[in-house]
């Protein structure tokens, strides 16, 4: 008699065990089972495993964990063979609790200390961003909401201003600081209607010290940040922390600072910073920079004015309107002046410093007065010329656009200005162009 070969199992895991070996390489199990207590069948560190794995795969609910598992092999992808029924509603729903107890925050720091740890993060430049989540399902305000301890839930879930256009969704927000590029390596949930102003003044000194716990000391780091950073109170809440931010269009010295930088017209070329190739859609974009100062609140910094070439579309079509609501501005005047008739030269050199005094920010109208002869009534005569009876004065225009103008203009719409008090000697001394690297 022959042998039966058992049945051939296959598993479409496609990327899934390079997520376990990144797993185990930080060793995110063995984390999350330290910091969490439990008792369970099932060590908790496993079951995160298996959320994390299950989230990128393209995510299912959870509460089909366990049909997701019935088709995956545990063993490889866990390290250990487990029933998919160790993945059910009530074991992930205690594990839940288990975290939340702990802190997820909590939690989600130690795994990120710990990958710090074995790939040596780089920590010199730290971002930090904000972003706003949509959920979906009846949250309580947080006064009616409490845990078992009878504490009142740290953030609120109400309707707001959605970022990902789903007004009708609540909301919460989430804070990350993220260093070596794009790894998040700490974060904060926030109320659905937090400023990113007042939430970055808050953190600003959790940050500090979150950093100095981890051997980042203070003036060892640049914190680089979006716009909203630049208030006075976050700027005083930075005291001496070194930041690169966008000074926003709303303060006056960003106007002043880009459109000196565009009169005087001596850049530093910057070129090409971007990694990825450039499309048909998407050309390669090329940089300069200026270099400038300013003083806000009392306080000089450095103001480096970027200009690059693919333009921001929203203020190139912002000044393709004002340009457009220029030009006919000035033709409507024009038209309403040419079609009236003057019967002293005194009103028509009147109408016509009126017609030159219309304020049309990217044009110019040059006005003359014409004599129109009025002649009699009847078919003129061959033999004499025809009798004038009267002259009437008309305005002639011609409009022209202030090229110069416009064309300065067009090149400050495609300028922004980046804002720091980095400094350009010393041991963290950055040029222009490292500071658009960073």
């Amino acid at each position: 008699m022959g042998f039966v070969l058992p049945p051939i199992e296959a598993y479409p895991v496609q990327h899934l065990p390079i997520v376990k070996a990144y797993a185990d390489k930080i060793g995110l199990v063995e984390v999350i089972n330290q910091i969490v207590p439990t008792e369970m069948a099932i060590d908790p560190g496993t079951i995160v495993l298996g959320m994390i794995l299950d989230t990128l795969s393209g995510r299912s609910p959870l509460y089909r964990l366990e049909e997701f598992f019935a088709h995956q092999d545990t063993a490889l992808l866990l390290g250990k063979a487990i029933a998919p029924g160790a993945f059910d509603d009530d074991t992930v729903g205690r594990v839940l609790d288990r975290l939340y107890d702990t802190g997820t925050m909590k939690v989600f720091t130690a795994c990120a200390v710990r990958a710090d740890q074995v790939l040596g993060l780089d920590k010199r430049y730290v971002h930090f961003d904000t972003t706003s989540v949509s959920v979906y399902g009846d949250y309580l305000p947080s006064e009616d909401r409490q845990d078992q301890q009878e504490q009142a839930v740290p953030f609120t879930i109400p309707h707001g201003y959605s970022k990902d256009k789903r007004p009708d969704l609540k909301q919460f927000v989430f804070s990350t600081l993220c260093v070596d590029r794009a790894v998040p390596l700490w974060g904060k949930p926030h109320d659905g209607n937090a400023s990113d102003k007042t939430v970055h003044n808050t953190l600003l000194s959790d940050i500090a010290a979150f950093l100095a716990k981890h051997g980042v000391a203070p003036g060892a780091y640049i914190y680089v940040a979006d716009a909203a950073l630049v208030t006075e109170d976050n700027l005083a809440a930075l005291g001496d922390t070194l930041f690169i931010s966008r000074l926003p269009a709303t303060y006056n010295a960003c106007g002043r600072r880009i459109a000196e930088a565009v009169a005087h017209n001596t850049w530093d070329d910057v070129g090409v910073l971007a990694h990825t190739k450039p499309t048909k859609h998407r050309p390669v974009t090329s940089y300069k920079a200026s270099e400038g100062a300013v003083t806000l609140y009392g306080t000089p910094y450095r103001a480096v004015v970027v200009h690059s070439s693919a333009q921001d579309k929203r203020r190139q079509q912002r000044l393709a309107r004002d340009i457009q609501t220029s030009q006919s501005t000035i033709q409507t005047a024009a038209r309403i002046a040419a079609q009236q008739e003057y019967f002293c030269r005194a009103d028509a050199e009147a109408a016509a410093a009126k017609l030159r005094a219309v304020h049309a920010a990217y044009h110019l109208v040059d006005v003359t007065v014409e004599e129109r002869p009025v002649y009699g009534r009847g078919r003129p005569s061959f033999h004499k010329p025809r009798t004038v009876q009267a002259i009437h004065d008309r305005l002639k225009t011609t409009i022209s656009p202030q090229t110069e103008r416009i064309g300065r203009m067009e090149e400050e719409a495609g300028c922004f200005v980046v804002l720091t008090n980095v400094p350009t000697t010393g041991e963290l001394a950055h040029s222009a162009r490292d500071l658009l690297t960073v």
